[in-house]
């Protein structure tokens, strides 16, 4: 059968997306491994049953079969030429929860942190605490054995899976589960006899070669099917999808340790931290992570990160171990006992104790995206996921990794180290060039590093699976017998070899090159740039910083990425869009289908910030928009947009006209009839305060053209309020008489970039001189004014000056709130934060500024972008997800303060706000005007 008469069956028959097209294909052939395998399609199916009838439909046509979770394996367990089954949208359901058994059931596509979230109210948790929780689905960890910094205590996956109830490829439901269990129908009766008869035979086998370490996921797990957990479900755990569906997962809760205690050992050798883990062992920690100076030196230069490697590093060690213990017991006195043995150890002084649940947190959220920070490097070098899950004894740790180390400068290259040592499983990435020598390279340094694990009697593959990339190093490990186990098994389970071929048993070799991303023909054709990518290398290295490590398919915190927090569609997803790129730089994908995928990106900049690798799509969205509209030209509507700094003095002059004119065009231009269109306001905003007004120092306020001609009251506000705190205030003029400054952002919006730059030279060419003596600029604006600390530099040349000296209006006064006195306001506050507040790490700056008026209850909303989005919102088609974006958290939480003044500093947000709750929101000036003594 072809791949439309199969399409055409599965939209038929099934209640299921099918996506057959090219850019949904290219989309799902990549995971966050090297490799590149595009599937036959996608099968997004609604319910259980039509994920057992595409598993159906694809065996009766001879079609491999590929689940799939969140598609962030960096083994290549997640691509193949297949029909992958994606269950991560609707297969999402926390079936049961018994408290009292300390046990859960859920279908495959729930995520890990939002199953946590819901135990939570119960006192448990799923303890398998891997980095990934955020995105990770418990499918996807049943796949690959996933363990997590504390498998120390708690076990890995293996560990806390109690059943499978799973659908093999021939047809058949079963309930694996322990195995003295023979309940289920006479074939899975069957196949636990054979499995107890191939235990018996290989039982001498197995305990000579599986390696004595706990961090061990190679092959199936034939050590599970005797004593002492004789389970057939964890046969499964590790299979990677190769021998059957899992359809419900069982599991092992464990209650929530009640405190937590934290010490951070500073050594000034990587080798002596290794050397002093196993001592550190001995105390009892829950974990004991190891963060190395590559990765420390990352996180610092990545702006979500800084402040807290600032505050929990001391110097510049070479490494540092987290080494936290928790428990019943007072964790603090575990505490004390690291700060004795490191100083027994010759290092007094070396451990900086957490014991605040917030600080460690944020702490571990650093170790979290240890990952993603090494592979934020950039450049054609990379850190490359081969051997990075090597485990080896405590006593051998040290002089493994000092020989590995030795091995890498042999090949001329280096690694990049953290991860678990407490267990002997450390993370190591040779940072080698995959488009060029690095797939010669990385054969060499592979069967060097097996040797010296091997030697070491230590497993291959410890915590992240086997995949494309390691399953061809099993047999080296296990021996034929064992091998040909591993192959009787999948016979049984899968005879015509169709679930995730090329995984674990019959797999090809790691560095075939027809099977990377960067295979011997990828070559990229860049157009000529209308940004400065210099930074990266170029707009296609830039696109290529995208890992597919999934962080930007978090749903439950900061911004990153709220079109898929919408949609749940890998399509609107950051990951999604730059695939897509990639793909379409490189001749795999038509430019067309870069345009569709960047329809819902509200350029929100959650990705510049929380993306550990920097992918900054809204950036790349104005490149896309500039080519795509070079090329196809600009609309009426993107006139409108872009133009109406310009025109905006003549539609205000003549207010009331201007304002009918705008309602009745609206549905012409493409606006939704469902908004309230900004109303021009004649009383708009003109700066009449003289040089010499104010006392104190100098500040140039600089007032957007939202602010200016549309809400002028909260401009006026903010000159009042700077006034008061005694700084001589006045508003940023053009050099040259004629109509105000602007940012420019409205024609980067619209895909006109060279009106965009000749916006940015007027107004730099305006703020230069005052920016050059050290006089702060002002603005009101978020994405106004961090235009000039982010656009600018890759607009124009000499914008670094204004860049230093530019602050939002809060940012300023919380650092100099000068002579401010308020009222007491007893007043409950609800804050909302812009999306680019959040990017710039400005919220703590508004709620600092909220904090100096008494009597003021403020609580910051946790969301993501509002949906409105500059002119998103106002378009017609895109009027029902921007509604969506909002309900998802904003607008439900304002219904729900009803008494509360609401403060959004975004006139977006505030336009939102207004038309879906009917409230009135206040930018932060106004509130502060307010509260003045005066």
């Amino acid at each position: 059968m072809n791949a439309s008469s199969l399409s055409r069956r599965l939209r038929k028959e099934l209640d299921a997306e099918v996506l057959f097209d090219a850019a949904s294909r290219g989309r799902y052939s990549t995971d966050a491994s090297i490799y590149q395998l595009t599937p036959i399609g996608i099968v997004v199916p609604r319910t259980e049953e039509a994920a057992r009838g595409a598993i159906a439909i694809a065996a009766a046509e001879g079609v491999p079969i590929l689940p799939r979770g969140a598609g962030s394996s960096q083994c290549g367990q997640a691509v193949g030429e297949a029909l992958v089954i994606d269950h991560t949208r609707h297969l999402n359901k926390i079936l049961e929860i018994d408290a009292e058994k300390r046990s859960a059931v859920v279908q495959p596509g729930v995520v890990l942190d939002a199953l946590n979230a819901e135990l939570r109210r119960h006192g448990l948790w799923y303890p398998v605490d891997v980095s990934t929780s955020a995105q990770a689905t418990l499918g996807g960890m049943a796949g690959n054995n996933s363990c997590g910094s504390r498998s120390i205590a708690y076990g890995n996956m293996v560990h806390n899976v109690l059943a499978i109830e799973a659908v093999t490829a021939q047809g058949e439901r079963w309930r694996f589960g322990p195995m003295d269990d023979v309940s289920g129908p006479p074939a899975y009766r069957e196949l636990l006899q054979r499995l107890k008869a191939l235990y018996e035979r290989e039982k001498a086998e197995i305990e000579a070669r599986f390696p004595k370490v706990l961090r061990k996921v190679a092959g199936y797990n034939l050590d599970h099917l005797g004593p002492p957990h004789a389970n057939a479900a964890h046969l499964l755990v590790g299979s990677e999808g190769t021998l059957a569906y899992s359809e419900r997962l069982h599991l092992k809760l464990s209650p929530i340790p009640p405190v937590r205690a934290l010490g951070v050992c500073h050594f000034p050798k990587f080798y002596t931290a290794m050397q002093l883990t196993r001592h550190i062992v001995k105390l009892g920690p829950s974990a004991v992570e190891l963060v190395d100076r590559t990765m420390i030196d990352l996180a610092r230069g990545n702006a979500a990160f800084r402040k807290t490697v600032d505050a929990f590093i001391r110097g510049e060690p070479d490494a540092i171990l987290l080494v936290e213990f928790s428990g019943e017991e007072n964790p603090a006195a575990k505490l004390k006992q690291l700060v004795e043995l490191m100083a027994e150890l010759g290092l007094p002084g070396s451990v900086v104790e957490i014991t605040d649940a917030r600080q460690q947190r944020d702490l571990w959220e650093v170790r979290k995206a240890g990952l993603n920070i090494m592979m934020s490097m950039k450049g054609d070098g990379k850190p490359v996921s081969f051997i990075e899950d090597c485990a080896v004894p405590l006593e051998h740790l040290a002089d493994y990794t000092e020989r590995l180390t030795q091995v890498f400068e042999k090949h001329g290259t280096r690694g990049t180290w953290y991860a678990h040592a407490s267990v002997g499983t450390l993370h190591v990435r040779p940072v080698l060039d995959m488009r060029r020598d690095g797939a010669q390279k990385m054969r060499a340094i592979a069967e060097e590093a097996s040797a010296l694990v091997k030697q070491y009697k230590g497993a291959y593959s410890g915590e992240h699976g086997d995949g494309l990339v390691r399953s061809e190093w099993i047999a080296p490990f296990y021996g034929a017998r064992l091998t040909a186990c591993l192959a009787e098994i999948k016979s049984w389970l899968d005879p015509r070899g169709l679930m995730n071929p090329g995984k674990i048993v019959n797999p090809p070799r790691m560095d075939d090159r027809s099977l990377l991303r960067f295979k011997p023909d990828y070559k990229t054709r860049v157009p000529a740039t209308v940004l400065n990518w210099s930074e990266w290398g170029g707009f296609d290295k830039a696109a290529e910083m995208c890992n597919n490590n999934g962080h930007c398919r978090k749903f439950d915190a900061g911004t990153m990425c709220p079109s898929y927090r919408a949609t749940m569609d890998e399509t609107h997803v950051t990951r999604g869009r730059a695939n897509t790129l990639r793909l379409a730089l490189s001749n795999q994908l038509a430019f067309e289908a870069v345009k569709e995928a960047l329809d819902l990106c509200v350029s929100c900049k959650g990705c510049k910030r929380e993306c550990p690798t920097g992918v900054d799509m809204a950036r790349m969205k104005i490149e896309v928009l500039a080519q795509y509209k070079a090329k196809h030209g600009h609309t009426l509507r993107d006139r409108a947009i872009g133009y109406l700094p310009r025109y905006a003095p003549w539609a205000a002059a003549v207010a009331p006209v201007a304002n009918a004119v705008t309602s009745f065009s609206r549905s012409f231009l493409g606006f939704s009839r469902r908004r309230e269109m900004p109303k021009w306001r004649a009383d708009h905003f003109v700066d009449r305060t003289r040089p010499n007004r104010g006392p104190g120092r100098e500040v140039l306020v600089f007032v957007d053209t939202f602010n200016r001609w549309f809400e002028p009251e909260n401009a006026r506000a903010a000159m009042r309020v700077l006034q008061a705190a005694g700084y001589k205030a006045t508003a940023a003029q053009p050099l040259l008489r004629g109509r105000p400054l602007c940012c420019g952002r409205t024609f980067l919006a619209a895909g006109m970039v060279e009106e965009a730059k000749a916006e940015a030279r007027r107004t730099l060419e305006s703020l230069r001189p005052y920016a050059e003596r050290g006089v702060p600029i002002v603005g009101l604006e978020p994405s106004c004014l961090l235009s000039f600390r982010d656009e600018y530099g890759v607009l124009l040349e000499g914008s670094e000056s204004v860049s230093r000296q530019a602050f939002l209006f809060e940012e300023f006064l919380a650092r100099d709130p000068g002579d401010l006195k308020f009222n007491e306001l007893k007043k409950d506050v609800l804050l909302h934060g812009h999306c680019h507040q959040k990017a710039f790490d400005a919220m703590p700056a508004v709620e600092k500024v909220l904090g100096m008026v008494p009597g003021l209850n403020v609580s910051t909303v946790q969301t993501s972008c509002c949906g409105m989005a500059g002119s998103f919102g106002y378009e017609a088609e895109h009027h029902g997800i921007s509604l969506k974006m909002a309900e998802m958290s904003l607008l439900p939480a304002v219904r729900n303060a009803a008494d509360a003044i609401v403060v959004a500093d975004g006139t977006s947000c505030r336009h939102q706000i207004a038309d879906g709750t009917r409230r009135e929101a206040w930018h932060v000036a106004r509130l502060l005007d307010t509260a003045l003594k005066r």
